[in-house]
């Protein structure tokens, strides 16, 4: 059996290359580090297993949701991989909310701010504890950016593994999803739906554990790991629950061992085209909105900045290609059945919209990896650059006098590409919550939700509740909705979300009044209020910032730092030069 050495200094740490121990030999190795083995001895770990390299393993397993249920069991598959290639893991855990759980209340204000404290968990353990390379198996939303940025600041040999998405419920004969839960509301608050209806949905739309099940915000940022190269391609297309995810924990397990051998590092691999890369998967998938906050604040851990006119760029180039939900017919599980992920970026690397060329986590390019997809005869989850659904991406960027620093609206699924009606105006997402379910939002009304950015609500919330029940009341096709709130990945409609500057920051959507006529023009990009400038200057001449919600706390403390949604909602600006 292998041992430390206990006696004498310890050796100056060799160069990564050489030497896969960089960094957890000046914490465990000599004289001096003696306290150091003898309190891991404690726990179990031996001499033998503190001379190989230490491998952390991060995950947010935690009670209360379905999304990261299975990242413990996961997390002992990869562990078992990292032990069968020659390291030793280390297993360290961090929170995570549930966007699903808390959506529509005050809860949902941890949502965004969580990606931050996870963010800051890993990497304060990693280096604490001076970890060689680093896994981080992630879940629900925010806990995908929020590895990825923790991996991007660490820049130390690693990979990243998404726990799966959850296999879709079965009601009245059709697949449904949270999705269908949210809609449902509406749908009751109509009267179209019985009270034994929605007991009956309640109770079968989400079978077991996993991540929602379309693509949505979680399955969206999976898709990007993998095309950005963090992650091995086609690991998020199999399933929470499917016994095929044993294999890929270990594998995974694997993979981190031979990328520290390679001393291959993360900036390595997330390049400026690598990005692209991942920005043209979230539109050529009809992916979330989510990933115009989630990417750029990625980049910005990575030493560079991604501007909203480079989504709207890419997604003008990138044909939509995924039939998937929310504003499609199938389910991960169906595209994981039809040919993974793996033949997503297959369909783009052939159709020239990907940079194949790109290196991944595995050593191999993109484009190697995209060539292993193996398609299920006659499926229709994907189709053909060629033949596409539509001649352009998923994801649109509007600016106007309301937004000059930009909006976001998803337009996967639907056709419609103008409105023009007059603003409803709501001070936080409860009150406008309760006009759409009381039956007071009508056909060609604008609902305009604001101080609820990222400094104002604080913490961005998700409006899945009130999308959701917009779309269930039947009034997708007559009514819109403007927010400096974000939306949910599941949500679907005429919804623009992240306005730029927020009302909380003085923007011109502080201005808005009921009754402006509010033209959104997706051709044209635009989106405007019929009100002159010079009008819209006297207007927020008067205006005084409202007082903070919270004045102390994580809320208070998340206020003082956050900067704007068009930036990707980061914390911290260090110099990008």
């Amino acid at each position: 059996m292998g041992t430390a050495p206990t006696t004498g200094d310890a050796k100056p740490p060799l160069d990564l290359v050489t030497d896969p121990r960089h960094q957890s030999r000046i914490q465990l190795d000599g004289r001096d580090r003696i306290a150091a083995r003898a309190m891991l001895h404690a726990i179990g770990f031996t001499n033998e297993d503190l001379s190989r390299p230490i491998v952390g393993v991060a995950h947010s397993w935690i009670e209360t949701m379905p999304c990261n249920w299975g990242l413990r069991a996961l997390a002992e598959q990869v562990k078992k991989g990292i032990r069968d290639a020659g390291g030793t893991p280390m297993e360290l855990n961090t929170i995570a909310i549930s966007d699903g759980v808390t959506m529509g209340t005050e809860g949902m204000k941890a949502s965004l701010v969580s990606r931050e404290v996870i963010a800051d968990s890993i990497e304060l353990v990693a280096r604490g504890h001076m970890f060689d390379a680093l896994i981080i198996l992630v879940g629900c939303d925010k806990t995908i950016p929020a590895g990825a940025m923790a991996l991007l600041r660490l820049n130390i040999p690693g990979v990243l593994l998404y726990g799966g998405p959850i296999k879709p419920g079965r009601f009245r004969g059709k697949d449904v999803t949270i999705i269908d839960l949210f809609e449902a509301v509406g749908a009751h608050s109509a009267g179209k739906m019985s009270d034994a209806d929605l007991d009956e949905i309640e109770n079968c739309a989400i079978p077991g554990a996993g991540a929602c099940g379309g693509q949505y915000t979680a399955n969206t940022m999976a898709m990007a790991l993998e095309f950005l190269g963090l992650a091995p391609l086609g690991s998020g297309s199999v399933p929470a629950v499917d016994k095929r995810k044993n294999q890929v924990g270990v594998d995974a397990g694997h993979l981190v061992m031979d990328v520290l051998r390679r001393g291959v590092r993360p900036r390595d691999i997330a390049t400026k085209a690598a990005f692209e890369n991942a920005i043209a998967g979230v539109c050529a998938s009809g992916g979330s909105t989510n990933a115009v906050l989630h990417l750029p604040a990625m980049a910005h851990e990575a030493g560079f900045e991604l501007t909203l006119d480079e989504f709207n760029e890419i997604s003008h180039q990138t044909p939509l290609i995924c039939d998937l939900k929310p504003g499609g017919r199938f389910v991960a599980v169906d595209l994981d059945n039809a040919g993974g992920i793996q033949l997503v970026a297959k369909r783009l690397i052939e159709g020239g919209k990907l940079d194949g060329s790109c290196l991944t986590v595995t050593g191999h390019t993109l484009a190697e990896e995209a060539a292993k997809a193996i398609e299920m005869p006659g499926q229709e989850v994907v189709v053909t650059v060629d033949k596409p659904l539509k001649e352009t991406g998923g994801i649109v960027i509007l600016k106007g006098n309301i937004a000059p620093e930009g909006a976001v609206i998803k337009v996967a699924g639907y056709d419609r590409t103008f409105h023009q009606g007059p603003a409803r105006v709501f001070e936080r997402e409860e009150e406008a919550m309760a006009a759409v379910t009381g039956g007071k939002v009508h056909p060609g009304d604008v609902v305009v939700i604001r101080y609820e950015g990222p400094r104002g609500g604080p913490g961005m919330r998700e409006m899945l509740s009130v999308t959701g029940a917009i779309n269930g009341a039947g009034l997708s096709a007559s009514v819109s909705l403007i927010t400096d709130g974000r939306f949910s990945g599941g949500t679907h409609g005429f919804m623009v979300g992240h306005v730029s500057p927020e009302a909380a920051l003085g923007g011109p959507i502080a201005a808005m009044r009921d009754g402006d006529i509010v033209t959104i023009d997706l051709k044209a990009r635009t989106m405007d209020i019929a009100v002159s400038d010079a009008e819209i200057a006297a207007r927020m001449a008067g205006w005084k910032r409202p007082a903070p919600r919270y004045t102390n706390g994580v809320f208070a403390k998340y206020m003082a730092q956050v900067g704007s949604a068009s930036r990707g909602a980061i914390t911290s600006s260090p110099d990008l030069s």
